[in-house]
């Protein structure tokens, strides 16, 4: 290795397109604003180009100017996208199912295959049996009894099914939909209310396409071990039959990006059909054709996840650069491939996945030959290479990494290293054992074997390195964990040197200095808020509500004993949050009721709760839930009006649903559980929490004089306008807490319902604005509490 500087990259397509991205991640939340966005940027960039022919391209600032112009262009071309798009996503017949949670007639088709879920499989998504998947509703019920035509994306759960079914196949039947929040890719959650039925098989291709992977799948069942397991992933990208603990494992080893279909496969495709054209003298066009049919069939082989899509879209631009005779370089070729994807979709903008393999390929580009070049000082060229490649590529992605799990795993590099031999063996054989598997099943066998050898060495690597001591390192979440790391990274490649090989010394310049700036903002940022957020968040609190989205979960501990009253919707927020307040086992917790924004989070806490409070179950999802729970060693204890119980210095009694009165299972069924302290406690905080009921259970709940003045309300449905107005008077709560999601398209809270705990003289607390809320005791000998939220802006109980 040479100490030459390496060649600067040409960024004049990137920075368009790192533009373009951030307009996409922030409209997509708001598109509202997309047009006059787009306006401005497109006026923006008009004015910009008639001052640069004014003053001539020579004159001072007008190389500024000029160089803006094309990220204003595309600034105006993803925000008009947008606003293309975002009227389709909501079609207004979709809009009373969004709005009111009824159920209504649809049809959707599949974006992905898939398969009965496996015995040892973690639980569905939301707790219940079944599978989810990413689908679209493509034609909906109006209120004439119409099937108008839709194009909505959504996530289907608890789909019920016996056999695979390929990506494209239609079903049809009633569900209810759970919107999502704005800026997600899918706009709602759809859960079946009856049994979906097939309306169409996929197309032909598409069915094709499945049956290859069924094949392969079927090919490799005669193996044994993860190698078996593994080796569908890492070359088609299906990664059905790996195991829970394999998946942890390739995770924890930073391997799991072998599984995720991507460049390096979309350029072995390409390559080969290149290189058999060349050999057969195929003219220049005949070979790009058939390279682009090969890679579109590539595509639909492996179904067209984000890095596929991304990968394939950059291998077709490189492709048709080659058809016109010019030579494609890697960056602009990226920043032009993430620009078109993100014009055609915005909201994959917001994907991890996307992010990520755009991150790792712009690494690749970028910093692989620096980092290659400084470790050539003291290592043979092949090794610096073989460790500047992974390294790289994890140094881009460990940030965005961050905001998914809070660590760093330490033997990433080295296990890349020691997998990297064995990637592309598996890879290239395992496609063609995959093609050859319905033509000549004896040699397609012969040729798995072969591929099984180097999958089953990347799965023990994997599996070693993930059992290593250390081999993660916690790491502080969040966007502040990730900024401090990306932070941290910038400052050690600028004291390794790297820098200094990227090409002038303005360059190098400005690296420093802009290295030096974000070090001092993110460590002051990250510094300063962690002291402030330490010296006032109380270690005794007694009441915690967690900040999980758009559902409920608070917490209640006393005297050593804790409950929790609801788990949200995703167990991924409720695991985090549990874990940020020491919480590793449950007492008690209570199921007001099924909905998704009250059970989702169950997994999350299978096998950790003692006891288990429901109420009435009315369908097959409320008692798969309930089966999770008791398979986990929870007792299961159905409860109705006047069971009563203790937690730690607490009594509890239960309120609500009648016992020998018929109510339907739903919102109207929920548990409401009634906590004081028990005699003896003087400063045990009283509290009430109301489940979802509406405003007709809420009056009849009123009406059985069980209720009194409480310290704490859990307010009901979300801070929902249908409310009972006198019983939150009767309350008189001190603190109000809501669960409730930012940007959450149902109006909660309702500004009624504030205007009245206002007047009722409650404190408002709502998960979405102030996060995580602590309830601590004031110190008085009384049940008076002192209150902590995550971020600030809310005063002292009244």
């Amino acid at each position: 290795m040479t100490g030459d500087p390496v060649r600067p990259a040409d960024a004049r397509l990137a920075l368009p397109a790192l533009a373009g991205w951030v307009a996409a991640l922030v409209l997509v939340g708001v598109p509202s604003a997309a047009l006059p966005v787009a306006l401005a940027a497109l006026g923006g960039a008009g004015l910009a180009l008639a001052v640069v022919r004014r003053r001539g391209s020579a004159a001072r600032g007008s190389a500024v100017l000029a160089a803006g112009i094309p990220s204003l262009v595309a600034i105006a071309v993803v925000a008009a996208a947008v606003a293309l798009a975002a009227p389709a996503r909501t079609p207004p017949v979709l809009a009373p199912a969004l709005e009111e949670g009824g159920a209504v007639p649809v049809v959707l088709e599949l974006e992905q295959s898939v398969v009965p879920p496996r015995a040892t499989s973690a639980p569905a998504l939301g707790g219940w049996g079944g599978v989810s998947a990413d689908a679209l509703i493509v034609a909906v019920e109006d209120e004439a009894g119409v099937m108008v035509a839709v194009r909505v994306p959504v996530r289907m759960l608890g789909l019920e099914l016996d056999e695979r079914l390929p990506l494209g196949t239609r079903l049809e039947g009633r569900v209810r939909l759970i919107p999502l929040e704005a800026g997600d890719d899918r706009v709602a959650l759809v859960r079946p209310v009856t049994g979906l039925e097939p309306a169409a098989a996929a197309a032909p291709l598409l069915g094709a396409a499945d049956g290859l992977r069924a094949g392969f799948l079927a090919l490799m069942a005669p193996f044994s071990g993860d190698g078996a397991a593994l080796l569908p992933g890492l070359a088609i990208g299906d990664t059905t039959a790996v195991s829970d603990d394999l998946d942890a494992a390739m995770k924890a080893s930073a391997l799991s990006h072998l599984t995720a279909v991507s460049g390096a496969n979309c350029a072995i495709v390409v390559g080969l059909v290149l290189g058999l054209g060349a050999l057969a003298r195929w003219p220049r066009p005949v070979r790009v054709g058939v390279a682009l049919a090969a890679l579109g069939g590539f595509v639909v082989l492996v179904t067209p996840e984000p890095s596929v899509v991304r990968a394939a879209v950059m291998a077709a631009v490189v492709l048709l650069a080659l058809a016109s005779g010019r030579p494609a370089r890697g960056l602009p070729v990226l920043g032009l491939a993430v620009l078109g994807i993100i014009v055609l979709d915005p909201w994959i903008a917001r994907e991890y996945g996307f992010a990520l393999s755009v991150l790792a390929t712009a690494a690749l580009l970028v910093l692989a030959a620096p980092l290659a070049a400084l470790l050539g000082r003291v290592l043979p060229g092949w090794l610096a290479l073989a460790i500047a490649v992974p390294l790289s590529a994890q140094l881009a992605c460990q940030p965005v990494l961050i905001l998914l799990a809070p660590e760093v795993p330490l033997t990433g590099v080295v296990a890349n290293v020691l997998a990297a031999p064995a990637a592309p063996v598996a890879t290239i054989v395992g496609m063609v054992a995959c093609l050859l598997a319905p033509v000549i099943p004896p040699l397609a066998m012969l040729v798995a074997g072969i591929a099984w050898l180097p999958a089953a060495w990347i799965a023990g690597v994997a599996r070693v390195c993930a059992g290593l001591p250390g081999a993660l390192l916690p790491w502080p979440e969040g966007v502040l964990g990730a900024l401090l790391l990306a932070g941290l990274t910038v400052a050690g490649l600028a004291a390794a040197g790297v820098p200094a090989r990227l090409g002038t010394a303005r360059l190098r310049r400005r690296f420093a200095l802009a290295t030096a700036a974000v070090l001092v903002i993110i460590m002051g940022a990250t510094a300063g808020t962690a002291a402030l957020r330490g010296l006032g968040r109380p270690g005794d609190w007694v009441v915690a509500q967690c900040d999980i989205g758009q559902g409920d979960a608070v917490l209640v501990r006393s005297a050593g004993e804790v409950a929790l009253i609801d788990t949200g919707a995703e167990p991924e927020l409720l695991d985090a949050c549990l874990g940020s307040l020491g919480i590793d086992r449950l007492d008690l917790l209570v199921l007001t009721h099924f909905d998704l924004d009250h059970a989702g989070g169950v997994p999350a806490v299978v096998g950790r709760v003692e006891r288990v409070l429901v109420g009435p179950t009315g369908r097959e999802q409320d008692e798969a839930v309930v089966a999770a729970l008791a398979a986990g060693g929870a007792v299961i204890d159905p409860v109705a009006e006047g069971r009563s119980g203790r937690l730690g210095a607490h009594d509890w009694r239960v309120l609500w649903p009648p016992a020998h009165r018929g109510v339907e299972p739903g919102n109207d069924a929920s548990i409401v559980l009634a906590l004081r302290g028990a005699p003896g406690c003087g400063d045990c905080p009283s509290m009430l929490a109301l489940g979802d009921l509406g405003a007709d259970a809420q009056r009849r709940l009123a009406a059985t004089g069980t209720l009194a003045p409480v310290d704490v309300v859990k307010v009901s449905h979300h801070g929902s306008a249908d409310q009972y107005d006198a019983l939150y008077t009767e309350l008189g709560a001190p603190i109000a807490l809501i669960g409730v999601g930012a940007d959450n398209t149902y109006g909660h809270p309702a500004p009624a319902l504030l205007a009245l705990l206002e007047s009722a003289g409650s404190t408002v607390v709502r998960s979405d604005v102030h996060g995580l809320a602590l309830l601590a005791p004031a110190g008085s000998g009384s049940s008076a509490l002192q209150l902590w939220t995550e971020r600030g802006g809310v005063g002292a109980p009244r």
